[in-house]
């Protein structure tokens, strides 16, 4: 049988959500907006003494370079789609490039409280009237660049794994690290102008590393939440919910068994999944996966039939 002839029992490995070229574009733009208020901010902050409005300008740096990345991984995604040298395609990239990130935003977060401490030990000296107009710019440009993505990474928390199974998403682990990137930035925007604010009317020059302390561990926490979520994807995790709905369809038919099952995500809202069951009645193998369609999220199945003879 020549490879032409075998269309009807072969099929694409691009396990996408649709959305892939629409993220890549928007986060292009916001890279551009990034790195024009990044130079800004930096020297501002440098020209002001204002450490909240430094640490806002170095956190639209590094945010810049990772949200570079997760242009990139929608690019190489992309260009490699079909690349057979990738087993399951190239739906991790994503994940991949989404972990990067979220290392990257939790050095950053640990960096700024550093500094921020230091900067409580001794008084500071701050041009509020000055700094001010340029922490009000960082802040439009950070929602400017929020709105532009989406907001398809809208919860905070944590992921357990099974989030398009439960509640019908497909989390793109890029685009919620670029979007994680961008709240991050509107937040040390926000704790900027306060602390600015406070230190005008009030004298209070304190608030402004203290808030640069706050917002670094609000980033921290988001960091790692996106660490678990992506980290999850990279080592394979399964889901119990998603296991469960396999075995019970299986073994709610005759008297089927699932003897072993593998089930592990292989790109946003897609999942794989090995099964090997075993059955004193073996049937054919569409009756099977006919047993398992309900189970949309299995974009990619393998099923092994044992007959039980005791």
């Amino acid at each position: 049988m020549h490879a032409e002839d075998l269309g009807r029992w072969t099929h694409p490995h691009r396990f996408e959500t649709g959305g892939e070229a629409a993220a890549e574009r928007r986060t292009r733009i916001v890279v551009g907006l990034t790195l024009v208020m990044m130079v800004i901010e930096i020297a501002a902050g440098v020209l002001f003494n204002s450490m909240a409005l430094l640490a806002d300008g170095w956190h639209m740096a590094t945010h810049a370079g990772a949200l570079g990345i997760a242009a990139f991984a929608y690019a190489y995604a992309r260009r490699h789609a079909d690349d057979p040298r990738f087993a399951f395609g190239t739906g991790k990239v994503g994940s991949l490039a989404g972990f990067a990130s979220a290392v990257a935003l939790a050095i950053v977060a640990a960096l700024l409280i550093w500094e921020s401490a230091t900067r409580l030990l001794s008084v500071q000296v701050i041009a509020f009237d000055e700094a001010l107009p340029v922490a009000v710019l960082g802040l439009l440009v950070n929602l400017a660049s929020v709105a532009i993505l989406g907001g398809h990474a809208h919860s905070h928390g944590d992921d357990h794994g099974h989030e398009d199974h439960n509640h019908g998403h497909a989390h793109d682990h890029n685009l919620r690290a670029a979007y994680l990137h961008v709240m991050a930035d509107a937040l040390t925007s926000v704790t900027a102008i306060a602390a600015l604010l406070l230190g005008k009317y009030f004298g209070w020059w304190w608030v402004d590393p203290l808030m640069g302390i706050v917002g670094g561990t609000v980033i921290l926490v988001w960091a790692w939440g996106l660490m678990r979520q992506s980290g999850a994807t990279l080592i394979d995790m399964s889901d119990q919910d998603l296991r469960q709905e396999v075995v019970d369809a299986i073994e709610g038919d005759a008297d089927n068994k699932v003897a072993d099952l593998h089930l592990w995500r292989v790109g946003p809202g897609h999942w794989a999944a090995i099964v090997s069951l075993v059955t004193h009645h073996p049937r054919g193998l569409e009756h099977y996966r006919a047993l398992l369609a309900p189970v949309h999220e299995i974009s990619h199945l393998t099923v092994e039939i044992q007959s039980r003879e005791d």
